[in-house]
């Protein structure tokens, strides 16, 4: 892999995702198109059809958890043979999710118990969540596991590590304390690249595949290399990422 790559990025989300993947393709950028269930999985991988620079994620969302069926599940679960993402998947034991934690878990624990989850990559949500989401992640070997946007207790990170989980940073992250004391504990070469789009912002409009050049120009200050050098930096994180799985 040569490019740059977005692994994290909603982009049903946008008025124009069409657009938004162009611009994309002229920022060197390939996309990780995250879904919230397997409905959503498949009526994007419609209707983007076999197009170059998008990697369609399948996924089931914890805060949707609560109204997710036996059903749901197992339609993810015969699903899964045709995917090469899983995302997004993960716990959320914020405000908004803490009453539905027994739900989000069945869920999760079920996503991961399947053999063919454990060989892909995967982004995953762990918001107030950070340590049933380590230690369950851990447990299933799952090492091809990305910690997307990640703001839970830095205590938790070398755990993480010894678990051989990754973290990806978007470009709120750059501006924000929690994201800049993120970057402190990670060493580089467990860094990838996210946007969240267009649900994070870079300045004043929502987030875009496009804008990570710019996240790199900020790793490579903090880092000390060149742009180029940490480009390369992270073209080869997402190389070991995905050499064990069955990416394709």
């Amino acid at each position: 892999m040569s490019l740059l790559l977005d692994s994290h990025c909603h982009l049903t989300g946008y008025n124009d995702p069409v657009a938004v993947l162009r611009q994309a393709a002229e920022a060197s950028v390939d996309v990780v198109a995250v879904t919230e269930d397997p409905g959503e999985y498949r009526l994007l991988r419609a209707r983007l059809g076999r197009r170059p620079g998008v990697h369609t994620a399948l996924g089931m969302h914890p805060l949707r958890a609560h109204g997710f069926t036996p059903t749901d599940l197992a339609r993810f679960l015969r699903t899964l043979p045709e995917a090469v993402w899983i995302g997004e998947i993960g716990l959320d034991y914020s405000p908004t999710g803490r009453s539905t934690r027994r739900a989000q878990l069945r869920i999760f624990e079920a996503v991961l118990a399947a053999p063919r989850a454990r060989t892909l990559p995967m982004t995953v949500h762990s918001r107030g969540a950070e340590k049933d989401t380590i230690s369950r992640l851990a447990q299933a070997r799952a090492t091809a596991a990305i910690l997307h946007w990640y703001t839970g207790p830095l205590a938790l990170v070398e755990d993480a590590l010894t678990a051989g989980l990754w973290f990806s940073v978007n470009p709120a992250m750059t501006t924000s304390a929690k994201g800049r004391a993120l970057l402190n504990a990670v060493p580089a070469d467990r860094v990838l690249l996210e946007t969240d789009g267009p649900f994070a912002r870079h300045g004043t409009r929502p987030a875009r595949p496009a804008d990570l050049p710019a996240v790199v120009a900020h790793l490579a200050t903090r880092w000390a290399l060149t742009p180029e050098h940490a480009s390369r930096k992270l073209q080869d994180n997402q190389q070991r990422l995905l050499s064990g799985t069955e990416y394709h």
